[in-house]
């Protein structure tokens, strides 16, 4: 039986060095890392000058034994902006190529919403002229992925454009790119408005898009008492793991699976939680 491959976002490691941050996790027991340099390292390392072949053989040494699941470039694609959309293809194509020497399994980002201030707007954020624009603004960020050996994954969010597991799966079949992956973060997808069917959102997302899937992140949530969802660490939530984790260990082994939303204090018991749920859901377990 393969072993739960578990990770965390870097930054919500206990704060120090790249080289501390990643010393750190791996004594909580942590094989892989979603890494945001600029969350790590500082904000200049999103400037596309700085990704040098020399940066990924520092970041690979620093994060060393751990490897890189995701590195993250988290930015609004279809912003109305056309500087800004230049300046931020430019970003991409700088993570992809330092991605590649690093061996990062993919770039990783969400699919934005079609205005300057990143904010949803139903009505907008919803249509099909954002997924149709979505669509024209991520395309050449694929087949820059294409020319360097890399892997660009988008991660559908509920109140982003790419909302629900059938418009990814637009996406996915218009781009026609094995570069093009996705990130499952099954909490983005759900939100108030589809929370009741929380368990048939979760299995179209993981029938929809099983070939793609290349990473799972891994967070709980809680209903407050307006009816808003707020993230928190797995196992301290609402949230049924049970069919996720079945997917992982009998579709998907060795998936790189992510924590969000964890504290250095809590991240261990987070760890665990989701490394036994998958050990009773694998088909040996």
């Amino acid at each position: 039986m393969l072993s739960a491959n578990i990770g965390l976002r870097l930054h919500d490691s206990r704060p120090g060095t790249l080289s501390e941050r990643a010393g750190f996790a791996a004594e909580q027991g942590f094989t892989c890392v979603h890494l945001a340099l600029s969350k790590t390292m500082g904000k200049e390392f999103m400037q596309p000058e700085v990704f040098t072949p020399g940066l990924a053989e520092y970041v690979r040494k620093a994060v060393s034994p751990l490897s890189v699941a995701v590195l993250g470039c988290y930015l609004n694609l279809c912003t109305p902006d056309e500087t800004e959309y230049k300046n931020t293809l430019l970003k991409y194509t700088a993570h992809l190529r330092v991605a590649s020497m690093l061996g990062a399994c993919v770039v990783g980002t969400e699919t934005g919403n079609p205005n300057k201030e990143y904010r949803y707007d139903p009505a907008v954020s919803h249509s099909e002229e954002a997924l149709e624009l979505f669509i024209r603004r991520v395309t050449p960020v694929v087949k820059a992925a294409e020319k360097v050996g890399a892997f660009l994954a988008i991660e559908p969010v509920y109140t982003h454009i790419v909302s629900t597991p059938a418009r990814a799966r637009r996406v996915l079949d218009a781009v026609a790119s094995p570069n093009l992956r996705i990130i499952f973060d099954p909490v983005n997808l759900l939100h108030p408005d589809n929370l009741s069917r929380r368990d048939e959102v979760l299995s179209e997302a993981m029938e929809l898009l099983c070939p793609e899937i290349d990473i799972i992140h891994i967070k709980d949530y809680i209903v407050l008492e307006d009816g808003k969802m707020e993230s928190v660490a797995a196992g301290q939530g609402q949230m049924d793991f049970s069919g996720i984790l079945r997917f992982a260990a009998e579709r998907k082994p060795c998936i790189p699976m992510t924590l969000e939303n964890t504290k250095p204090e809590n991240a261990r018991e987070a760890r665990l939680f989701v490394e036994q749920g998958y050990l009773q859901q694998s088909p040996a377990g």
